[in-house]
């Protein structure tokens, strides 16, 4: 018996990296996976991994950026096990640059990518679950978004990147908000791990170590995914993980911090002073990615 017994889930980019742990560990839970990635070899290979091991899995190279394509993942999940009950987005790529050399296609693809295929199934699904639960079935279905340090922090020579998962976790609370009447939660994580994605930036940092503990196997954050995927994580919604090796924390993100209230409207030379002393009693910020 596994916590994900008999529920569906979708992983997308799940042919490599962490969606392969994802979906490997969602497997091994007694899940049916839906094996997401443009890739199709590599997801018939995490497919069959899946199957070999005794688990449930079908192969899916749909486009995750266009609705009519989104479409057709969940129509192939709902023909291969009956209904969807868990979304992980996860699929991503990188441009990375400086800000001022980025070209309009640098920003442009990262956005579709990352933000468009965010939205797409995501949509698609929460219709249809909210549909169901209008209809008066029991809904118990699951979200599960990936931002980035970099979207939590910032992060030098990747500000496509950045503003979109930035977005992505702004989009996380909205979600989390809507749904939650239709028995949907919502839930991000920014995790740390070796991926094809992270290799190039980190590579030295990141490499698996000759013995002992490797703090940045991508399998390391999976267990922390298939619980929020499972029955058990019903409670929990809106919120921000962290996961990197075996550390798991949840971030707070932007709050009103200390306040000045004059009580009338500010003149502009009055600002520089009260600013100053607001600083003065903000916490310290986070130290940017890659300075």
């Amino acid at each position: 018996m596994g916590i994900c017994d008999g529920r569906t889930v979708i992983i997308t980019g799940a042919g490599g990296g962490l969606g392969r742990a994802y979906a490997l560990a969602f497997g091994a839970e007694g899940a049916n996976v839906v094996v997401n990635d443009i890739r199709r070899e590599a997801a018939e290979a995490v497919s069959e991994a899946i199957r070999a091991a005794g688990g449930k899995a079908i192969a899916n190279d749909d486009d995750i950026t266009k609705l009519a394509t989104a479409q057709r993942i969940i129509d192939a999940a709902v023909e291969a096990f009956g209904e969807v009950h868990v979304l992980v987005n996860n699929a991503g790529i990188c441009r990375d640059r400086m800000f001022v050399s980025l070209s309009e296609e640098d920003w442009d693809e990262v956005m579709r990518v990352h933000l468009r295929g965010h939205f797409c199934l995501a949509n698609l699904l929460g219709k249809r679950w909210r549909d169901a639960s209008k209809a008066g079935a029991a809904v118990d279905a699951r979200i599960i978004n990936t931002s980035s340090g970099a979207g939590l922090q910032g992060s030098v020579g990747q500000s496509n990147y950045a503003a979109a998962k930035g977005g992505i976790a702004s989009l996380t609370l909205v979600q989390a908000a809507e749904l939650a009447r239709y028995g949907v939660t919502a839930n991000a994580l920014a995790p740390a791990a070796r991926t094809g994605m992270t290799e190039g930036v980190f590579g030295e940092m990141m490499k698996a170590p000759k013995d002992g503990f490797d703090a940045f196997d991508p399998a390391n954050v999976a267990p922390l995914v298939v619980w929020l995927g499972s029955a058990e994580s019903r409670h929990v919604t809106g919120q921000m993980f962290e996961a990197a090796g075996g550390k798991i924390s949840i971030a707070d993100g932007w709050r009103t911090g200390p306040e000045q209230d004059k009580g009338a409207r500010w003149e502009p030379a009055e600002l520089g002073a009260a600013i100053g002393k607001l600083l003065a009693q903000a916490q310290p910020a986070q130290k940017v990615y890659g300075t």
